[in-house]
């Protein structure tokens, strides 16, 4: 296969065998030739590593086939990026703004910090998701998990919503999350899982609230995008919506506050 072949708006490139550094310069170079280009397919990709950092292109599409190394789409800014395969650790990793979708699972420490855009994961995510998540604004990352995270999800979580769905990849219950340690130090932002969760699973300063209808609302056009991106049915969709949900939130905006501060009574 060449290594790179033009096709009106569209460029497919060749990543075999190419360092991530000569692949990420020819993805710059590509946009920096071809200012209107709307995708860029990479083929053959196997553990490169900063795919789509910093972008700011807001209509460009990202197609990887393969497997992108770490720190997928770190500060990107508005494309979306599209992988057919599984990802490496901390895809969006203080992503600004735009979408990832992974058809596949997603590493450790998925959604490192983002403090904005969606984030669609089909199957698995690892430990530390959604690790120090923020908000501002109108800055407001979503991370939609299908399956099931590993411990310390949502962990320092600042702003934004995770939602982990509990299915397998054809949509089959997955039961009882197993995942511990849940919010540790979480002082911002929700995290909704499908089930229930146990408050031994949580981790300091987490709390479980109440699931209400704004809650409800609120999740609902997340979990239809995450249905329309992986191509999934009405049945299946409308199961996840009318589901029953833990919501899981801060104690208090400061849960560390006497640890740091003195104790004034």
């Amino acid at each position: 296969m060449e290594k790179e072949r033009v096709n009106n708006m569209e460029v497919i490139v060749d990543a075999k065998d190419l360092e991530y550094r000569e692949l990420n310069e020819k993805i710059h170079e590509i946009l920096n030739k071809n200012p209107n280009i709307k995708k860029i397919i990479l083929k053959n990709v196997l553990g490169q590593r900063f795919i789509g950092n910093g972008i700011q292109k807001k209509d460009l599409i990202i197609e990887i086939h393969g497997i992108p190394g770490g720190d997928l789409g770190m500060f990107m800014n508005g494309p979306t990026i599209i992988v057919y395969g599984n990802t490496d650790h901390a895809p969006g990793n203080t992503m600004d703004d735009g979408k990832i979708v992974i058809h596949g699972s997603g590493g450790d420490v998925t959604g490192h910090s983002m403090r904005g855009g969606r984030i669609f994961v089909r199957d698995n995510v690892g430990y530390r998701s959604g690790i120090h998540m923020k908000e501002y604004n109108d800055k407001f990352p979503v991370l939609v998990v299908g399956g099931t995270a590993k411990d310390f999800l949502g962990e320092y979580m600042a702003g934004g919503i995770v939602i982990i769905l509990n299915i397998d990849n054809k949509g089959n219950d997955l039961g009882k999350i197993k995942g511990k340690m849940i919010g540790t130090g979480i002082h911002g932002g929700s995290i909704y899982i499908r089930g229930n969760v146990d408050k031994s699973q949580l981790g300091v300063a987490a709390d479980i609230k109440e699931f209400t209808e704004e809650d409800k609302k609120r999740i609902t056009p997340y979990i239809e995008e995450f249905c329309k991106e992986f191509g999934l049915s009405d049945e299946l969709k409308n199961k996840l919506i009318n589901s029953k949900y833990t919501k899981i939130a801060p104690i208090s905006k400061r849960p560390f506050e006497k640890l740091y501060t003195p104790d004034l009574r």
